[in-house]
């Protein structure tokens, strides 16, 4: 009987013990809008066995342009309730687990302590340092991504062995807003390759983008990937 995994396991290197990784694996996705929602859909997709989903507030007409999880049907709702059906319906024996909130100072370490590994795809610098500050504390591997009008930006942060989010932006860079530029496009690209970068660390990859910042302009599709160093006295993780 053919089975949702057949194809992926055909993967070299990844095979039955990969998918049995995936599947022993919680990831944190914080939030689920344009770059999230993207990679939450393809973790539950690939097998990811428990996923925790954050992100608050109700689901606006103006989100669908981007946000595939969501529907006409559930604008005004919770974001989570909506993202928790979808991701059900594609993968059922996939554990999802809502939390209404978006991350704080107050929160975040409660929220890494539930994950194997973090996804920080938010809108606003503030809650993606403090994810990376959380991460670096509890030692658990964050990939964060980013997209801003027709760039994205993808890294994945090791913590103690690469650069953390903070040796690269030790404040948050002006002109990063919660309202932005945005093609749904875009902010799926981000957030599909952000989902490749943490099934390839959860099924025990050792390459990928740990040390590395992936920055791509999708105006004329050119890539390139920048070396990351750890910066000393990083109040994080220096």
């Amino acid at each position: 009987m053919e089975g949702l995994h057949d194809w992926q396991r055909d993967m070299p290197g990844f095979g039955e013990a990969g998918q049995a990784r995936l599947r022993a694996a919680t990831v944190l996705v914080s939030r689920i809008g344009g770059v999230g929602g993207t990679a939450a859909m393809y973790l539950a997709a690939a097998g990811v066995g428990r996923l925790v989903l954050a992100h608050a507030g109700n689901l606006r007409l103006s989100d669908l342009n981007r946000q595939m999880l969501m529907s006409h049907g559930a604008v005004g709702t919770p974001r989570v309730d909506a993202a928790r059906r979808r991701l059900k319906e594609l993968a059922p024996d996939a554990e999802v687990e809502t939390v209404a909130e978006n991350p704080t100072a107050d929160n975040v370490e409660r929220l890494v302590a539930r994950a194997d590994l973090a996804v920080a795809a938010g809108p606003l610098f503030e809650e993606r340092l403090a994810l990376n500050r959380a991460c670096v504390r509890k030692g658990i591997p964050l990939v964060d991504a980013a997209m801003y009008g027709w760039t994205v930006q993808v890294t994945a942060v090791l913590p103690r062995r690469t650069a953390c989010l903070a040796c690269l932006y030790p404040e948050p860079p002006p002109g990063w807003n919660r309202r932005f530029p945005v093609f749904g496009a875009v902010a799926g690209t981000a957030g599909a390759l952000a989902a490749a970068e943490a099934i390839k660390r959860l099924s025990g990859a050792e390459d990928g983008l740990a040390g590395r910042l992936l920055l791509g302009d999708l105006r004329d599709m050119g890539f390139r990937s920048v070396r990351t160093s750890r910066r000393a006295g990083c109040p994080v993780c220096g």
